[in-house]
């Protein structure tokens, strides 16, 4: 009887929390998905089927089913998707779920749970890539090694944590390969970095999977808490995923089984830092009756641009079969522009976007996407010709900008008293006197204490630096005093004004009134911050914005997009250009020689193209200037792939596809049928010529077919009698 009430109160207050949610609203696949609320359930979902909806139905589902909002974890990618979901789930089921990605659910672990790795506590340090990279540049010079060696060390560093393995057994497994001398020293580098770390109370983001993964294997009490607690675990964006993140997966849902994975192949961009896709294959090897359902649908995209986006990912073959379909109108025709270069390019661009915006079109609605962030200067120039606004991302990230670096360094101080990667940072700005020699000297004096502890201590006011510091050590003493007595935002303003930064980037010139803007644009964060989250440290504060992007506030309103496609991954855009579509940039080169690497280019090719609703526009150049010199280009294979231009990539196949106008054709005198003698090919027949006259398909009669630059290749047209 007891327990019989028990349901029934249960249930009572399960469905008290459901406002908005409507099962009906999802579509056969998404339904049958849903209701295996059991076992292991894979969802491959094409891009724009409907995942976030899925997954959010799923947890108001569970809570109408009377499972506690606290037993239900749900793992998102990025910071844009997990405040996405957290307002979906609030407004449909009224309440809160552990909704966090990956990184900051291990830094929520690991705050709770990290004294027991010996050395380290609670207010941990969470550094920066530069930061890495400057302590590993520091290990090179001390082993009187060249900084060229550092992107080794970095690549060494990435597999041994991308996969979770220790130093030691992952230097002994190469040793058996290869008996490489560098070795070594490659080993002893890394130690020391791992040492730099531990003695400073502070992790990279890869320790945050690591560490967590090795509390997890190495101290049961601490696994069983979590995988206890979740009943139900949901991730998003499976095929993402390393090693060490599918490992942290099966150990937290060992002991109740329910796991629910959403992921699409397809969209795999990441292997680069060891996301592996295969994951979606491994999870039916490694658990039993996984239940499999398939995504199809796209509620996004137009049926031009879906078209488009499954002939060119079909011709990948590690995938899963999937054919995205809508029941939308056709759509325009996507648009093909061959320009004369880049200038040329992004003029295209720019009048088409000011053309459209006169449309009824909002600024907005528009992306520009490109492969790599390089092409972005003439875009820009195009974007200010016009008068567009626009912001470009996939470049410099906020929070990698020296002046906030050096607020967040200051900060980290407060928190972290072993933090002496920040406090080296700020000793000496704005500048006190202190140089290299002196930091030297100074680590010297400290000995085996840590150096705030002894700038802190009586011992240290016998020292020569102590006049030029001690204003600085008294603001600090001043300082530690009030945290935690009044807000962050106060606490971070006081440190800005304290310490002199505002004045150290005083100046009229345009850079410091940027670096300013950005300062101030820094505490509005905080402000913003703190009263979002009521309770929050200045510990939780730093810990948040560590994991922070520059993408998580794409699509600002009043804005245009410029944007690498890594970076758009998950959003939409009423307009998509995707720019450079030339061999050697989309696909990169380095793809030509590897099958794996050229599905990546794929893939990213397949996103880029699905982040289009309704009109997509596709550009490449006769000829571009890149990394100091002006190169002639050959349009991208992925356009003859789309089925927008034969196998030559010389013309249009189709009715449905729009080639824009040109506005400049390379006039070389000749025409498809001339008979021709090269040098060094001997003669052939011209078969066709790009539509800007600037390539010939030729067929030779030693060597076959080539296409030949006709501005650059020596061509005697050959005169042929008639018979």
């Amino acid at each position: 009887m007891f327990v019989f009430v028990l349901q029934i109160l249960r249930f009572v207050i399960s469905y008290s929390h459901m406002k908005n949610y409507d099962f009906e609203s999802l579509n056969d696949e998404q339904k049958k998905a849903l209701l295996e609320t059991d076992g292991v359930v894979l969802v491959t979902a094409g891009a724009g089927s409907g995942k976030t909806r899925l997954l959010t139905h799923r947890i108001c589902y569970l809570l109408e089913h009377g499972v506690s909002p606290y037993s239900i974890l749900a793992i998102t990618f990025t910071n844009k998707a997990t405040n996405e979901m957290k307002e979906r789930v609030k407004a449909m089921c009224n309440c809160n779920i552990w909704i966090s990605t990956f990184h900051s659910m291990c830094v929520r672990i690991l705050r709770e749970n990290i004294d027991f790795l010996d050395g380290y506590n609670k207010n941990f340090t969470i550094i920066a890539e530069a930061d890495r990279d400057k302590i590993i540049k520091d290990i090179l010079k001390e082993h009187n090694l060249d900084d060229a060696e550092k992107d080794k060390v970095s690549t060494h560093l990435d597999n041994i944590k991308n996969k979770g393995l220790d130093i030691e057994e992952y230097f002994s497994a190469l040793e058996e390969f290869q008996h490489n001398k560098d070795l070594k020293i490659y080993k002893r580098i890394c130690e020391e970095y791992e040492e730099h770390l531990h003695k400073n109370n502070a992790l990279d983001f890869d320790d945050l999977l690591n560490k967590t993964l090795f509390l997890f294997l190495n101290y049961r009490s601490v696994l069983h808490k979590y995988a206890d607690r979740f009943q139900y675990i949901l991730v998003d964006e499976f095929q993402d995923t390393n090693l060490v993140q599918y490992k942290l997966i099966r150990l937290m849902c060992s002991e109740h089984g329910n796991l629910f994975v959403v992921g699409d192949e397809d969209q795999c961009i990441y292997s680069w830092r060891g996301a592996n896709f295969h994951n979606i294959f491994n999870l039916k090897k490694d658990f039993d009756n996984v239940k499999v359902f398939k995504l199809e649908r796209n509620y996004r995209s137009t049926k031009n641009i879906l078209k488009l986006a499954n002939n060119v990912i079909s011709n990948n073959h590690e995938r899963l079969d999937k054919n995205l379909w809508t029941d939308k109108e056709d759509g325009e025709g996507p648009v093909v522009y061959s320009a004369f270069d880049e200038r040329d390019e992004a003029l295209f661009v720019a009048k088409t976007i000011s053309d459209l915006i006169s449309e009824g079109f909002s600024y907005d609605d528009f992306a520009v996407l490109m492969r790599v962030n390089a092409l972005s200067r003439p875009l820009e120039e195009g974007m200010m010709a016009f008068g567009i606004p626009y912001k470009l991302y996939g470049g410099f990230k906020f929070y990698d900008r020296a002046e906030i670096r050096m607020i967040l360094s200051y900060l980290s101080i407060f928190v972290n008293e072993k933090d002496e990667i920040s406090l080296l940072k700020i000793i000496n700005f704005p500048k006190r006197g202190i140089g290299d020699v002196a930091m030297q000297k100074l680590q010297e004096e400290a000995g085996q204490e840590m150096l705030l502890s002894y700038l802190l201590s009586e011992r240290f006011k016998f020292s020569k630096y102590f006049p030029k510091l001690e204003k600085f050590v008294q603001n600090i003493r001043t300082l530690k005093e009030e945290l935690g007595k009044i807000s962050i935002f106060d606490f971070v303003k006081k440190v800005v004004r304290v310490f002199g930064i505002e004045e150290a980037y005083a100046g009229k010139d345009e850079e410091a009134i940027n670096k300013l803007g950005n300062i101030d644009s820094l505490l509005a964060g905080v402000q913003e911050y703190e009263k979002d989250n009521e309770g929050a440290t200045l510990s939780d504060y730093l810990a948040e914005v560590m994991l922070k992007t520059d993408t998580d506030q794409i699509q600002e309103n009043g804005v245009v997009t410029l944007s690498t496609i890594h970076s758009v991954k998950g959003l939409e855009f009423r307009v998509v250009f995707v720019v450079g579509l030339e061999e050697g940039i989309f696909p990169l080169s380095r793809a030509t020689y590897s099958n794996s690497e050229m599905e990546e280019e794929r893939r990213l090719m397949y996103v880029a193209i699905t982040r289009a609703e309704e009109r997509i526009y596709l550009s490449y150049t006769a000829k571009r200037y890149m990394y100091g010199k002006s190169n002639f280009q050959a349009p991208s294979r992925f356009l003859s792939e789309l089925g927008i231009v034969d196998k030559k990539r010389t013309k249009i196949v189709s009715n449905d596809f729009v080639q824009a106008e040109k506005k400049e054709v390379f006039d070389s005198g000749f025409m498809p049928g001339d008979i021709v003698s090269h040098a060094r090919f001997g003669i052939g027949k011209i078969l066709s010529i790009s539509d800007d006259g600037l390539v010939a398909d030729i067929d030779f009669h030693d060597i076959g077919k080539k296409s030949l630059m006709l501005n650059m290749a020596k061509l005697e047209k050959l005169e042929v009698e008639d018979e």
